[in-house]
């Protein structure tokens, strides 16, 4: 809702973090509500190197479970909007949220980035909100005025697009004993009727980051290109509902080759937790979220490798994984036909060991009469 007082110079800024845009319909609706000015910037190269990739290498969710494709494209879109703040002279920002995170993502990064800019926040200002109940109001508005919107009252969803997720909420989806519609998904073909020939895919990683993507002869390198280039095979084979995406899975992977087994239980448990929080609570422009993801890139320093993989239906198996520069792993060593480095009389002390409390614990047990055995 951009009208608010027709002496002021009101500038419009348009971040694409999208799939896919159409910009003059996006210049056209910003004509309509009467802004004096667009800027469009392209943030999708800057999205995936700066947030998505750090992402797939801490392994982030949010409580184990939340992939914050919504979060992660905050931090982006509230930096450029500052910079266009900046090089506008513009003293105010603004952002269209009143419910939910996204205030506190945007307020948050907004005055850490400009510590002097000011915040115009509507769902917070009382003549507003009294007047705007809620969605089903701004759709009255938006129809009586004029404005384009994709929302209506049969579909009155909220949908947040990027190049990383597509998600919705809202109208009927309130029901959690309710399936989604099934036109609500337009990033991902239905598993149900994919293609019945399997594709397979290649990705090598250095230092934990996705550099190639090779399938059907054909290598994509650019960071923007290569993620392009799974998200459209992961589109034709139904792959991405949910929570299966060829990058976090191969990655998973490779490090299960390549990475110390201690340094990754601390990543699992320290790194993944605290920046998946700081993301998710809009701390991401912070001292904090600096110090853990210094040690996220030390965590990846070898996870150098490839991983292949079979896109089918819905889902994403691993073929097999490889390294040439990293040596933690031996197949001599780890064969059952081989003693190199390892003696079978070496267990005995370590079992001795750590049996020595079990011990006691059992013959506690034993004298309180609730035997272990029972």
């Amino acid at each position: 809702m951009l009208p608010v007082d027709a002496n002021n110079y009101r500038l419009t800024r348009a971040a694409s973090t999208h799939h896919e845009e159409d910009w003059d319909q996006v210049r056209a609706k910003a004509a309509k509500i009467g802004a004096s000015k667009m800027i469009i910037k392209d943030l999708r190269r800057t999205f995936v190197e700066d947030l998505i990739f750090p992402a797939i290498c801490c392994n982030a969710q949010y409580e184990g479970r939340y992939l914050l494709g919504t979060s992660l494209a905050r931090p982006v879109i509230a930096r450029a909007q500052i910079q266009v703040a900046l090089e506008e002279g513009c003293q105010y920002v603004s952002h269209g949220y009143g419910k939910g995170n996204d205030q506190v993502r945007f307020e948050l990064a907004f005055l850490a980035i400009d510590p002097q800019i000011k915040i115009i926040a509507p769902w917070r200002i009382p003549e507003f909100f009294e007047r705007f109940q809620g969605r089903n109001d701004l759709l009255e508005y938006a129809a009586k005025t004029g404005i384009p919107v994709t929302s209506t009252k049969a579909k009155p969803y909220s949908m947040d697009d990027n190049i990383a997720h597509c998600s919705y909420e809202s109208g009927q989806l309130e029901d959690p004993s309710r399936p989604p519609p099934d036109d609500m998904w337009t990033r991902t073909n239905d598993p149900l009727t994919a293609p019945s020939t399997p594709q397979d895919v290649t990705i090598r990683f250095e230092k934990g980051v996705p550099v190639k993507v090779s399938s059907e002869g054909k290598d994509y390198t650019g960071s923007l290109e290569l993620f392009i280039a799974l998200n459209e095979i992961g589109k034709v084979h139904g792959i991405g509902r949910i929570d299966i995406v060829e990058l976090r899975a191969a990655h998973l992977d490779i490090e299960g080759l390549v990475m110390d087994g201690k340094v990754r239980a601390l990543r699992d448990q320290f790194v993944t937790h605290s920046w998946s929080e700081l993301l998710y609570n809009g701390l991401y422009f912070s001292p904090e979220r600096e110090f853990v993801e210094n040690s996220l890139i030390f965590s990846q320093q070898r996870v150098n490798g490839e991983v292949r993989l079979r896109c089918y239906r819905g889902n994403c198996f691993i073929l097999g994984r490889s390294s040439e520069t990293e040596k933690l792993y031996s197949e001599e060593e780890s064969s059952m036909d081989s003693l190199v480095n390892f003696s079978p009389v070496d267990t005995t002390g370590f079992i001795n060991i750590n049996a020595i409390r079990l011990k006691k614990y059992g013959l506690q047990k034993l004298e309180e009469g609730n035997s272990l055995a029972k």
